[in-house]
């Protein structure tokens, strides 16, 4: 019976197999077809790829503008404990905030009033000293004595803060063995940072200084001071504080500390090394609540120290009238 029904269906099936054959309209669409099935079959892997690599050129390209508009490299923020989180407050976080409110005593405020001549002389002498002030990165292993560590220190804590929180803790290191440590912590991190992290704008930015991720200083200076934010206070109930603008507050507190230095004669150099306030934190045995903000080799300059013949602006460029 199928045989008969083929039988019967063949002559239908051929007439439109001739009919194909014979109609170049007919014949052109199929081949077309085939064509269009078979460039398919071939191109949509290549396709496939050639839109990843755009994709992937794209995104390349976005990292690049970002990192060319960005001085420091592409990271905006590069290291964690440089942010200040004073305001990331706390009622979701582990552990019992206070909100600690006290009656401040007030008492007369007492101060000498000079003659506006002796005003001027005091400020043109001020001046004078702090325009003396340097970036010096060759410094004497000459002791100082530490006492006016201690009390150039000791200044630095009259800075106002937030809510008078005094978010800060000064780690004074001497011990040769300490800072060598620190030193090796610094040295792994910086040329991390100089190879991966800065963006090579910030890297030809420091070359004009001469300085690298090489830190003899850390080892040579008599006193390493790091600076330490308090991002909330701990107090002896083991409860939380909130300290208002800890960071803010903590830079305040360096600019003194810097003025200070300057006033007895001593040099510094300011700073910063990204990535190492977790490091340097464990190896100083500081709480989970303190973030690293800045570190400072203190001493006298060597005596064949060199600085950058550098100009600083003029009033006129940073002093606007109202």
């Amino acid at each position: 019976m199928k045989r008969e029904a083929d039988e019967r269906n063949w002559p239908a099936a051929a007439d439109r197999s001739i009919s194909i054959a014979t109609n170049p309209s007919a014949r052109k669409t199929r081949v077309n077809a085939a064509v269009v099935i078979l460039a398919m079959a071939i191109f949509t892997p290549v396709l496939v790829l050639v839109l990843c690599l755009v994709l992937g050129y794209v995104a390349v390209r976005s990292q690049r503008s970002k990192t060319a508009g960005d001085p420091r490299g592409g990271q905006s923020r590069p290291d964690e404990d440089l942010q200040d989180d004073s305001e990331a407050k706390t009622k979701d976080e582990e552990g019992e905030w206070v909100d600690k409110h006290e009656d401040v005593p007030y008492v007369p405020y007492l101060s000498e009033r000079h003659p506006e001549e002796e005003m001027l002389c005091r400020a043109q002498r001020f001046y004078t000293l702090m325009n003396q002030r340097r970036t010096v990165r060759f410094i004497s292993p000459e002791p100082v004595p530490r006492e006016v560590i201690d009390n150039v220190i000791h200044t630095a804590g009259t800075a106002p803060s937030g809510a008078h929180t005094e978010p800060w803790t000064f780690v004074v290191v001497s011990d040769p063995e300490v800072k060598h440590r620190v030193r090796l912590i610094v040295e792994e991190e910086e040329e991390i940072n100089y190879r991966q992290r800065m963006g090579d704008k910030w890297v030809k930015d420091l070359a004009n200084f001469r300085t690298n991720w090489i830190k003899e200083y850390l080892d040579v200076a008599p006193y390493l001071i790091l600076i330490f934010k308090q991002t909330y206070g701990i107090l002896p109930d083991n409860k939380k504080r909130v300290h208002y603008y800890n960071e803010i507050s903590l830079s305040i507190a360096c600019g003194i500390l810097l003025a200070a230095l300057q006033n007895v004669g001593l040099v510094t150099v300011t700073s910063t090394p990204l990535n190492c306030g977790p490091k340097l934190r464990l190896l100083l045995k500081r709480p989970v609540n303190e973030k690293l903000l800045m570190l400072l080799p203190v001493g006298y300059p060597a005596k064949d120290a060199t600085v950058p013949d550098l100009k600083r602006k003029p009033l006129h460029d940073i002093l606007v009238q109202i």
